[in-house]
């Protein structure tokens, strides 16, 4: 699957949205990449889940992790179908007081090898939060992947990284936020609200 089927999912799927939009890392943008709109499609989540697998088992060579951790709600359905291409289990940490923490019985341990898992990587942020959940717990992160990279970088993150497709519109911080000077209403589409 190439970076271009992938933009031509998400566009034939009305997933890639044109207007003023507050990021979860706090950025704005003209475009916003819903992968929600994708991932509701069973066969699109397994096949974008299996090729992300794919990608990473590359990266990962002789490793072979025990677990995909995810950050609630973005990375749920792309980790789970990533952990049945690696034949692994599939865990998500979520906010709890405003600090992302494993909940529900999850757990990891010292002998748990972690991919980490999320649907659109900006900053990286979310990234590496989850991936200090891990390491909190005394876990390895062995890699990490997004469906789509919009960091402008190809490697965003301290591990073996991976994403379908990379795709860099415009960011800006809110008070140098040209749309917003135009008096452009600044939408929130996605998980996290704060």
């Amino acid at each position: 699957m190439t970076s271009k089927d992938v933009l031509e999912r998400f566009t034939t799927l009305g997933a890639l949205l044109e207007g003023h939009f507050r990021l979860s890392s706090g950025l704005h943008s003209p475009q916003y990449l819903q992968c929600a709109l994708v991932l509701q499609h069973p066969a699109e989540a397994e096949a974008l889940g299996g090729a992300l697998g794919a990608e990473l088992e590359a990266r990962l060579g002789a490793v072979k992790p025990t677990a995909v951790l995810s950050p609630a709600l973005g990375g749920l359905i792309i980790g789970h179908e990533v952990a049945r291409a690696l034949g692994v289990r599939a865990i998500f940490a979520e906010r709890a007081e405003g600090v992302l923490t494993l909940r529900r019985g999850f757990d990891l341990t010292p002998s748990d090898r972690v991919v980490i898992v999320e649907d659109v990587l900006t900053t990286g942020g979310s990234t590496r939060e989850t991936m200090e959940v891990a390491r909190e717990k005394g876990a390895t992160v062995v890699a990490a992947g997004a469906v789509i990279n919009r960091s402008g970088l190809p490697s965003p993150v301290d591990v073996p990284f991976a994403a379908l497709a990379a795709l860099t519109p415009p960011t800006y911080k809110p008070d140098a936020c040209p749309l917003c000077g135009q008096g452009i209403p600044v939408t929130k589409p996605g998980s996290r609200t704060a």
